[in-house]
């Protein structure tokens, strides 16, 4: 099986809205998270600051999301489907998130951080999806 067609069963344009508001939701959780940290006039005065937050963990999604099948045919049917993918698409992510983190961007990936930010990653994303879910 080629890439490009492991790739198409694993992508569906149905899963579009879902793929927008997983990053929203992501990039408002690891926002919230940095500000429990520091404030926003440190914020405004290193705008890129935030994008090296951000860029691990989106990464980490990049590669994971799909090669898990979040936004799979599977993951727009209903909510019973798609929260079990997003959640097993976030802990790998996360994972990758955290050694890029570790490694090549700034911060670190203490265990509390790393404990905090799975919990709270997956009830974000799944929560998001279980109410995208139920008013769509």
């Amino acid at each position: 099986m080629d890439v490009k067609s492991f790739l198409a069963g694993r992508l569906d344009r149905a899963a579009a809205p879902l793929a927008v508001g997983d990053v929203v939701v992501l990039l408002a959780l690891l926002t919230v998270g940095t500000l429990n940290h520091t404030t926003v006039a440190f914020l405004l005065d290193d705008p890129i600051y935030l994008v090296g937050v951000w860029a691990p963990f989106v990464i980490g999604w990049v590669v994971f999301a799909p090669l898990v099948g979040a936004y799979s045919a599977g993951a727009v049917e209903t909510a019973k489907s798609s929260v079990p993918l997003v959640i097993r698409s976030w802990i790998p992510a996360a994972v990758v998130g955290f050694v890029l983190r570790e490694f090549v961007f700034r911060g670190s990936a203490a265990p509390t951080f790393m404990l905090i930010t799975l919990v709270l990653g997956a009830v974000a994303l799944g929560g998001w999806r279980a109410l995208y879910f139920r008013i769509r």
